[in-house]
């Protein structure tokens, strides 16, 4: 249809421009002959035979009055009028009137006895006369000039009569001219007509077409809209997944890590060794996933600082090792000289990278070694680059594997019998993230002759700092017990944290929420504060910046440490903005929080636990779960006042799960039956972390009645629970005073 309708506008173009050019044509033409009848006009040569005939008749009668007056006549005025007359009769002779007289037969004669009667008259009165005239000879010529009357009229006449022709002529070639104008015109008119008909329509298509995607682009808008709502929603849920699920990870790699350092058989270190690696990998698997989302949605940012590169080559080092140490792999880290000591990069990801890249290559490697070469490369543009090449003597990739190497969930193994596991993300989040940073990675590799990544970083030098600032920024040796204040609304984080610190060998103070937290911060003197992120009241953000305006110079400037289970970077960003000195991701490992002390304290913090309290191992019951209590590593007495105190606490948790089921608020159920939950399970009390995941899970659709029924059964547990506990030596029997 659309090529139908340009083929039809093609041919009225064609058409409109050849009645154009035909126009032209007709115009010129008619501009030709009226050009010709101003610059060749017949009526001149009229005039002139006009003239000759009047001349004529004037010489004649003065001719006849010369013979009426005798010897007496006036020859001068008879000498005038025949060289006025001669005079007209030579203008005759131009080459216009002959071309218009000459053929005709009046003309011819007429010339001729004209010229016959000149040719006497010259003689008397010709100029000069040959003889004086007298009346003899004008006698003897007045029948010649008499005979030339007759012929002299006749030309006249028979010029009128040409010049009326051509006039006629010439008249009917531009009447036919203008009609082919008009012609011309009425077809230019009607083409013109045809040609804006079809424009108008065009414009009517086309502005309904302007419409149609105007409300494309109106549905485009929407659709992008609800796309970016839709991105933004997948961030909050990713967000609120990441600390859904790293708040009980805090627990479980806690509680692995603390159950580590307690007397174990040899079968249970076994076991407890695969649910540490089993953990650690899902945990793996979590942070990709978060990684690649955040990177996809374009969310993840680039914080360039000043990073001392040859620590951050003994970090690296410090983490793998120990990796390669248990497949009795050498591991080589080396720096060329020529490399700055200080440049401007993001620490935290040039170290994501390298860890990934490390890891891969130990990974695949059996035997032989792993090389981490740091060199300078030549510069491009203003900005010079660094190159980390990672050596391994591994398995090696032909070239369809390395070509499919940095794609999502591609692995060098993809049969179902591979040995070595994984998502597939890594590699590819690791050229993500060095694109972001300005660089690159490219990978050189051959069967069974190893693979070699080249991960190249442009990079700022940075001056280094003088050796005073470094004196006084190194800390003092030795160990000292640190004060450490613990802003936390979770009541399991902050059993564990207690219990973390405590077995690090450091003090640890309490806060329910950001107002608390700020005002023990005044009343007391801290070495470091850890600030949860989501609290009541006031958040952690909040009361990270009251701290730090408070008048106390020293409680003002007291090291804080974020401790959250969201995992994106602007989160990251906003606790650095806010005034945070780092920045904890939970689940908080011993070695997480160990590696926090030595960034801030050197090793003048305790980052290494003391010998574990053993216990006596006793059987499980359904009530109370006494290897979980063995797992917590948590001195006796303590434990007992922790389940102590969190029953006692237990009406109260009734009465609020009550009174949301009394006003219809299923999010308060969630709420309080998920701290339960977390709580009881730490505790090992299953039937009571039972009732609450049984309360959590169904407040939002189970019906009223069986919500109050759960909370009733949690009720009935409470006393149930405390009997077990004391059954099992975990709580003294309470005693009554008689009144």
């Amino acid at each position: 249809m659309r090529r139908r309708r340009f083929s039809w506008l093609g041919l009225l173009g064609v058409a409109l421009g050849l009645a154009l050019i035909g126009a032209a044509v007709v115009q010129t033409r008619q501009l030709t002959l009226l050009s010709q009848s101003v610059q060749i006009s017949d009526d001149y040569v009229v005039l002139t035979v006009y003239q000759v005939e009047t001349e004529y008749l004037r010489l004649r009668e003065q001719w006849t009055r010369a013979l009426a007056e005798g010897e007496s006549f006036d020859r001068d005025a008879l000498q005038l009028r025949y060289d006025i007359w001669v005079s007209r009769i030579g203008l005759l002779e131009d080459g216009r009137a002959v071309n218009m007289l000459l053929g005709h037969t009046d003309y011819d004669a007429t010339r001729r006895l004209v010229r016959q009667f000149i040719t006497q008259a010259d003689h008397w009165v010709g100029t000069p006369p040959q003889q004086p005239v007298d009346i003899g000879a004008l006698r003897a010529l007045q029948p010649a000039l008499v005979a030339l009357g007759a012929p002299t009229h006749e030309l006249t006449v028979s010029a009128a009569h040409h010049i009326t022709e051509q006039i006629v002529e010439r008249n009917r070639v531009v009447r036919q001219h203008n009609q082919v104008g008009i012609a011309l015109t009425l077809f230019l008119s009607a083409l013109t007509l045809a040609f804006a008909a079809i424009a108008l329509r065009q414009m009517r298509q086309l502005g309904e077409r302007r419409r149609t995607l105007e409300a494309l682009a109106a549905n485009l808008r929407e659709a992008r809209h609800e796309a970016e709502t839709a991105s933004e929603a997948k961030s909050v849920f990713l967000a609120n997944m990441s600390h859904e699920i790293r708040t009980p990870f805090h627990g479980l790699l806690g509680m692995l890590s603390l159950l580590r350092e307690t007397g174990l058989t040899p079968g249970q270190a076994e076991y407890l060794r695969t649910a540490t690696e089993s953990a650690d990998h899902l945990l793996a698997i979590l942070n990709d996933i978060l990684d690649m989302s955040q990177l996809e949605s374009g969310r993840m940012t680039i914080t360039p600082a000043a990073v001392d590169l040859r620590a951050l080559l003994r970090e690296v080092d410090a983490l793998m090792r120990p990796q390669a140490t248990a497949k009795s792999l050498a591991l080589h880290i080396d720096a060329d000289p020529l490399v700055p000591e200080r440049v401007l990069a993001d620490a935290t990801r040039v170290k994501q990278v390298l860890y990934n890249l490390l890891s891969n290559a130990i990974k695949f490697s059996e035997r032989g070694s792993v090389v981490l070469e740091l060199r300078p490369q030549t510069p491009v543009g203003d900005a010079p680059q660094i190159e980390f090449r990672i050596t391994d003597t591994g398995i090696g990739m032909d070239a369809a594997t390395v070509g499919r190497l940095f794609r999502r969930f591609a692995q060098g193994d993809a049969t179902r019998s591979r040995r070595h596991g994984g998502t597939g993300l890594g590699l590819e989040i690791s050229r993500n993230l060095a694109r972001l940073m300005g660089g690159d990675i490219s990978v050189h590799s051959a069967p069974g002759e190893g693979s070699c990544f080249t991960f190249v970083l442009p990079v700022h030098e940075v001056p280094p700092l003088p050796a005073a600032v470094r004196a006084e920024l190194e800390p003092p040796r030795g160990t000292r017990r640190l004060q450490v204040l613990v802003a936390e609304d979770h009541p399991v984080n902050r059993q564990y944290m207690a219990a973390l610190l405590e077995t690090l060998g450091h003090d640890a103070f309490f806060a329910g929420d950001g107002e608390e937290a700020v005002q023990v911060a005044r009343a007391q003197r801290f070495d470091l504060v850890l600030m949860d992120l989501h609290m009541p009241r006031l958040d952690g953000f909040g009361a990270t910046r009251a701290i730090r305006a408070l008048p106390d110079r020293a409680a003002a400037t007291v090291p804080i440490v974020a401790l959250t289970a969201d995992a994106f970077a602007e989160t990251r960003d906003r606790c650095m903005v806010t005034g945070m000195n780092d920045f904890l991701t939970k689940p908080v490992s011993p070695d997480k929080l160990g590696t926090a002390l030595r960034r801030l304290f050197g090793p003048a913090a305790r980052t290494e636990p003391p010998a574990a309290e053993a216990h006596d191992a006793r059987p499980s019951g359904l009530l109370v779960d006494l290897a979980t209590l063995q797992r917590s590593n948590i001195p006796r007495a303590r434990l007992a006042a922790l389940v102590g105190e969190f029953l006692d606490q237990g009406p109260q948790t009734v009465q609020r799960l009550r009174a949301a089921v009394r006003d219809g608020q299923p999010l308060e159920v969630r709420v309080h039956a998920h701290a339960a939950r977390g709580t009881a399970l730490n505790l090992g009390l299953s039937a009571l972390a039972s009732t609450a995941e049984a309360l959590h899970e169904g407040a939002s659709h189970l019906p009223a009645h069986e919500v109050a029924r759960l909370v009733q059964r949690y009720q009935d547990l409470l006393g149930a629970t405390r009997d077990a506990a004391v059954a099992a030596g975990v709580l003294e029997r309470e005693v009554s005073v008689p009144k």
